[in-house]
C-alpha cells in the first residue's frame, strides 16, 4: 500500500442533522382513537348459494372480530363474568354453608397468633440454667420383687403379658450418670432421644416405651432446683417425639391401601390400629408410678382419636384429676403445664381442662409454704423469689393457653381471684404476661394498686412493672392515666439496686415513654439510666438491653433535629466502650437517618452529631476488616454526605467536606463521593454567582478544583484517578479555569503509563485493556473542545496522549494501540472542520484559537497520515501473522473512519478505502449483513448532489461470497 495524503472531508452538521430527522406526514385522525375498539369486515362466499342465483353470487357477511378481553372486561360482558354471574346462586349456596364449617374449624383450630411452645422453649433453657453438678438414675432392671405380681383372678392374661413386658430387660441396664455439667446433661437427654429413635426404628418398641417411661421418672427429681424447668423442657422433648411416634405408626396403619384423611373420623379407622392402640395405652396403664404413668398417656393423648369421637374429652379431666396426687407443687405445676399443652394441641376448644388446671394450680399455692418446700429451699440455698420465678414457665404457659382469645370480663375474673389470695405476685405476673396487652393497658392502675400491695419479699414489684410495661408500651392506656402510670412505675424502678435488675426493667418502660412522651421525659430516663449504668462500668454487662434502649428511641424520635438535642444522648452513646457494640449502634443510628431523612440538612446540631458517628465508624477500619463490611460502612457515610447542604452557602458547603475529608480518609469510596459533591458544588456555583461575582466564582472553583487536585492522588485505585481527573478537568474546563483544567489533563495523561494489564474486580484479576480504552475514547472527546497551551505547541495534549500509547506496554496480541489510533482520526478530523461539533460558552476553542489556519490544519493531516501509517503496518504485520479475521476487523474499521471523515475525492485515499473494504472482504470473516447494509447507504449518499463522487467508487467495491 503507498502512503497516502490526509484530507478531512467538509461536514456541515446541521445540514447532517436535519437530513437524519424523519419527515413528519400528516394523520387524519377523523373518529380514530388508540384505544377504541377495532372492528374488522369479513367477506366470506356463501358455499350453500344456488347457481344461476339472481342474486349475487358472493354476498357481504359482515361479521365483526370479537373485542379483546381487556375491552370486554370495561364494560362487564368477559367470559369469566358472564359465568360469575351465572353462577351466582348456587357458589352463593355452597359457600355459605362451607363458612360455617370454616368458621367452627378456625373456633377449634389455633391460630397463628398463638406463640407457640418451640418459641419458649429457648428461652427457659436460657435463664433457668445452673452451675451444680447433675444425675441422671436410670432403671430398666426388673421390678418384680417391688410388688406383688398379680394372680390369674384379678388380671387377665393380656395384662399379665405386659406387666412381665414391661418388668423384663437385659440384666445391668440400671445406669446412674454423676457430676454432669449442664451441658453433659442435655447431651445426655440428646443420646436418649435419639436411643428412643433408634429402638422404635429397629422395632424394639417395649425399650422405646421403657425409655420414656425412666425419662420421665426424671422430672420427679428436684434435688437441683434451679435446673427444674429446663429439665422439663430437655424430658418434654423425648416424650414428645415418642407422643409423634405412635401416632404415625397408627395413622399409618390405617393409611393401606388408602390414605387416612387429615380429618378422619373412628369409622375411618380399620380393627388393627385401633386394637394396636388399644393395646399402646394398655401398657401405659400398666405403669405403676403415677408421674411417668401421667406423662406418657399425656404424650399419646392425640392417639384417643383413633378409638372414639369423645376420647380427648373424657381422657383429660381425668389426667387433670391425676395430678393432684402429685405432692411437689413445682412439680406439680409443670405436669399440669404439659396437660394443657398438648391440650391445646388436639383439643383447643375444651377450655374447661384448662380452667380445672389452673384453678388446681391455685390450691396448690399454699404448698410452698409448707415444712417440706421451705426445707427443701433451706437445704439448697434457695431464696424464695427465686424458687417463685421457678413456677412462671408454667404458669405463664397455663395462663396463655386459657387467655388466648378469651373475652375481657374473664380477665376481670382473674384480678378478683388475685385479690382473695392475697395479691399474689407471682400469679399477677402471669396474669399481665398472658392476655391480651389492650385488655391489661385498660386496668393499668387497677394493675398498680395491686402491685403496690404485694408482698415485696415474695416476688419482686420491678418484675411486676415490667410485666405491666410490656402490655402499655404495646396497647393504649388512657391518655388521662399515662403520665401517672409512668411515674408510679419509675418510683418502683429507679430504686432497683441491681444494675441487671434495673436495666432489664428500665428497657421495658423506655418504649412507654418514647411512644407517649416527649424528648424531655426521654431525656430524663436516659439520665437515669446513665445514672445507674455508670458505676463500677455496670454498662458493659448490659448492652443487649442498651442497643435495645436505642432501638427504641429511633423507632419514635426519627426527626433528628428533636433526638440530638436530648443532652443525654450522646452521652448514653459514650456507653458503648466495646469496639464492635459501639460500631452496631453507630451503624443502626445511620440506617434510620439515610432512611427518614428525606430533606437536606445543615442544622450544625445533626451534623456535628452525625460526623461524630460516622467517625466511629471509620475509625473501626483496620487492616483486618473485610472488603464487605467496608463497603457497608462507606455507603452509609456516603449516604451522610450527600444528605448535607448548605444551599447557597457554597463556601459552608466546601469547608464541610474539607473536614469530611480529613474524617474519612480511609475509605476511599468515601473520598470519591467528596470530589464528585465538590465538582457538583464548582457547576452549581457557576450557574448561580454571575455577574458582578465572577471574581469570587471563580476564586471559589478555583477552591474546589485545587481540593480534588489534592485529593485524587491518595486514591488507590488508578482507574479512580483517570477518571476523577477527567472529571475534574471537565468541571474546570466548562468553569473557563483553563490553567486547571490543563493540570488535571496533563495529569491524567501522565497515570496513563502506570496503568497495570490486570486489575481485580469483585475480587477476580480481569484485564484492563477495556477500562483502559473506554477511558481513553472519553478523554479523546474531551480535547476538542481544550485550548491548545500558547507555550506548549499545537495539538500537545494529543501528542501527549499518542505518546504514552505509543510507549504502553500493551498486551502483544492485543490490537489496543491500533484501535486507539483509530479512535484517534475521527478527533482530528473534527478539530479540523471550521464550526467545531460542540463548545463550552466562552471558552475559545482551536477553532477560534487558530481560524482555519492552513499551518493548523497542515499539522492535524501531518498527524493523521502517521497514523494511518502505523495503522496500516499494523495490518501487514497481521497479514504475515496469519491473523485474518483480527486484520479484516481492524480493515473494517478504518474503512468506516475514513467514509465518515475521509475526503474521498482524493484519489490516493479513495484507493486506500477500496483496498481496505476489499482487504476486510478477503478471507470471508465480515459480518455479510453489516456490508450489506454499508453498500446500501453508500449507494444512497452517493445519489446526492454533493457525494456524486462516491459513484465511480461504490462500483469497484464488491461482495466476498462465501462457499
Amino acid at each position: 500500500m503507498a502512503a497516502v495524503q490526509w484530507r478531512s472531508s467538509g461536514r456541515s452538521y446541521d445540514a447532517e442533522l436535519q437530513r437524519c430527522r424523519p419527515e413528519s406526514a400528516p394523520v387524519e385522525f377523523g373518529d380514530y382513537h388508540p384505544l377504541k375498539a377495532i372492528t374488522v369486515t369479513d367477506t366470506k362466499t356463501r358455499r350453500g348459494a344456488r347457481k344461476g342465483s339472481t342474486s349475487s353470487s358472493c354476498s357481504s357477511s359482515s361479521s365483526s372480530v370479537p373485542p379483546d378481553p381487556l375491552s370486554s372486561l370495561m364494560d362487564g360482558t368477559d367470559p369469566l363474568s358472564m359465568f360469575a354471574a351465572a353462577e351466582t346462586p348456587a357458589i352463593t349456596h355452597s359457600a355459605s354453608a362451607g363458612d360455617l364449617g370454616k368458621k367452627k374449624k378456625e373456633e377449634e383450630a389455633v391460630g397463628a397468633d398463638f406463640e407457640p411452645w418451640s418459641l419458649k422453649r429457648g428461652e427457659i433453657l436460657a435463664r433457668f440454667t445452673t452451675t451444680e453438678k447433675l444425675s441422671i438414675n436410670l432403671f430398666m432392671g426388673s421390678d418384680r420383687g417391688k410388688a406383688p405380681s398379680p394372680g390369674p383372678s384379678a388380671v387377665s392374661e393380656k395384662v399379665r403379658t405386659r406387666l412381665e413386658e414391661l418388668d423384663d430387660l437385659e440384666e445391668g441396664s440400671q445406669k446412674e450418670l454423676l457430676n454432669l455439667s449442664q451441658q453433659d446433661y442435655a447431651n445426655r437427654i440428646e443420646e436418649l432421644n435419639q436411643s428412643l429413635k433408634e429402638a422404635w426404628s429397629s422395632d424394639q418398641k417395649v425399650k422405646a416405651l421403657k425409655i420414656v417411661i425412666q425419662c420421665s421418672k426424671l422430672l420427679s427429681d428436684t434435688s437441683v432446683i434451679q435446673f427444674y424447668p429446663s429439665k422439663f423442657v430437655l424430658i418434654t422433648d423425648i416424650l414428645d417425639t415418642f407422643g409423634r411416634l405412635v401416632f404415625d405408626r397408627i395413622w399409618t396403619m390405617c393409611s393401606d391401601p388408602r390414605t387416612l384423611p387429615e380429618s378422619f373420623t373412628v369409622d375411618d379407622v380399620n380393627d388393627t390400629a385401633k386394637e394396636t392402640c388399644l393395646n399402646w395405652f394398655f401398657k401405659i396403664a400398666s405403669i405403676r408410678e403415677l408421674l411417668p404413668r401421667l406423662y406418657v398417656e399425656a404424650a399419646i393423648l392425640k392417639c384417643n382419636r383413633f378409638l372414639n369421637k369423645s376420647g380427648i374429652q373424657e381422657t383429660l379431666p381425668r389426667l387433670t384429676a391425676m395430678v393432684r396426687g402429685i405432692g411437689d407443687p413445682l412439680v406439680a405445676a409443670y405436669a399440669r403445664a404439659y396437660l394443657c399443652r398438648v391440650g391445646m394441641e388436639v383439643a383447643p376448644q375444651l377450655k374447661d381442662s384448662l380452667n380445672r388446671n389452673f384453678f388446681d394450680l391455685l390450691g396448690s399455692f399454699r404448698q410452698i409454704s409448707s415444712e417440706s418446700v421451705q426445707n427443701q429451699l433451706v437445704l439448697q440455698r434457695v431464696e424464695v423469689p427465686e424458687y417463685l420465678t421457678l413456677y412462671s414457665p408454667a404458669i405463664n404457659w397455663i395462663l396463655q393457653c386459657i387467655a388466648y382469645r378469651a373475652p375481657e370480663p374473664l380477665l376481670m375474673e382473674m384480678m378478683e381471684r388475685c385479690k382473695k389470695l392475697g395479691n399474689n405476685a407471682l400469679l399477677l405476673n402471669s396474669v399481665m404476661r398472658a392476655f391480651r396487652a389492650e385488655f391489661v393497658a385498660a386496668r393499668a392502675t387497677d394493675f398498680i394498686g395491686m402491685i403496690k400491695d404485694c408482698d415485696e419479699a415474695g416476688f419482686p414489684k420491678h418484675l411486676l412493672f415490667g410485666s405491666l410495661g410490656r402490655s402499655v408500651a404495646c396497647a393504649d392506656p388512657a391518655e388521662s392515666e399515662r403520665l401517672t402510670i409512668l411515674n408510679e412505675a419509675w418510683k418502683v424502678v429507679t430504686k432497683v439496686r441491681s444494675p441487671q435488675d434495673y436495666i432489664d426493667c428500665a428497657e421495658i418502660w423506655v418504649e412507654f415513654t418514647c411512644r407517649y412522651f416527649a424528648k424531655r421525659e426521654v431525656n430524663t430516663v436516659l439520665a437515669d439510666i446513665i445514672k445507674h449504668m455508670t458505676p463500677d462500668r455496670a454498662f458493659e454487662d448490659a448492652y443487649p438491653q442498651l442497643q435495645s434502649v436505642i432501638r427504641k428511641i429511633l423507632t419514635y424520635f426519627q426527626d433528628f433535629s428533636v433526638l440530638f438535642s436530648m443532652e443525654r444522648f450522646l452521652p448514653f452513646l459514650d456507653m458503648f466502650q466495646k469496639d464492635s457494640v459501639r460500631v452496631e449502634v453507630c451503624r443502626s443510628i445511620m440506617e434510620v437517618f439515610i432512611k427518614n431523612q428525606v430533606d437536606p440538612t445543615r442544622d450544625p446540631v445533626i451534623l456535628n452529631a452525625m460526623l461524630h458517628i460516622c467517625k466511629t465508624m471509620h475509625d473501626s477500619v483496620n487492616a483486618l476488616t473485610l472488603e464487605d463490611e467496608k463497603r457497608s460502612l462507606s455507603l452509609l457515610i456516603i449516604g451522610f454526605v450527600r444528605m448535607v447542604s448548605f444551599g447557597r452557602d457554597f463556601e459552608q458547603q466546601l469547608s464541610f467536606c474539607v473536614e469530611a475529608r480529613a474524617s474519612f480518609c480511609n475509605l476511599e469510596s468515601v473520598l470519591v463521593q467528596l470530589i464528585h459533591t465538590v465538582n457538583t458544588l464548582a457547576m452549581e456555583t457557576s450557574s448561580v454567582m454571575r455577574g458582578n461575582h465572577s471574581r469570587k466564582t471563580a476564586a471559589f472553583v478555583r477552591a474546589c478544583a485545587a481540593y480534588s487536585f489534592i485529593t485524587v492522588p491518595s486514591l488507590s485505585s488508578i482507574f479512580s484517578r483517570l477518571s476523577l481527573y477527567l472529571l475534574s478537568g471537565q468541571v474546570a474546563l466548562a468553569n473557563q479555569c483553563l490553567s486547571q483544567a490543563d493540570a488535571f489533563l496533563k495529569a491524567a495523561v501522565s497515570l496513563l503509563p502506570d496503568v497495570p494489564r490486570s486489575i481485580s474486580v469483585e475480587g477476580k484479576l480481569r484485564s484492563s485493556e477495556s477500562f483502559l480504552l473506554d477511558f481513553i475514547n472519553n478523554f479523546l472527546s474531551t480535547l476538542l473542545v481544550v485550548p491548545d497551551h500558547p507555550e506548549h505547541g499545537v495539538l500537545y495534549l494529543v501528542r501527549g496522549l499518542l505518546n504514552m500509547v505509543q510507549d504502553y506496554s500493551w498486551e502483544e496480541s492485543s490490537d489496543a494501540k491500533v484501535r486507539v489510533y483509530i479512535s484517534a482520526l475521527p478527533l482530528l478530523a473534527a478539530m479540523s472542520q471550521e464550526s467545531y461539533l460542540y463548545s463550552i460558552p466562552k471558552v475559545d476553542s482551536n477553532e477560534t484559537l487558530y481560524g482555519g489556519d492552513p499551518k493548523f490544519l497542515s499539522e492535524i493531516n501531518k498527524l493523521c497520515e502517521t497514523l494511518i501509517g502505523q495503522i496500516l503496518d499494523q495490518l501487514k504485520t497481521l497479514g504475515r501473522d496469519e491473523s485474518a479475521r483480527r486484520q479484516a476487523s481492524m480493515a473494517f474499521s478504518l474503512f468506516g473512519v475514513l467514509l465518515a471523515h475521509g475526503d474521498l475525492r482524493n484519489n490516493k485515499l479513495s484507493q486506500l478505502f477500496v483496498n481496505l473494504w476489499n482487504l476486510s472482504q478477503k478471507h470471508g470473516h465480515s459480518e455479510t449483513r453489516v456490508s450489506v447494509r454499508t453498500l446500501d447507504f453508500l449507494k444512497l449518499q452517493s445519489q446526492q448532489a454533493d457525494m456524486s463522487h462516491l459513484s465511480e467508487t461504490v462500483q469497484r467495491l464488491a461482495l466476498q461470497t462465501r462457499t
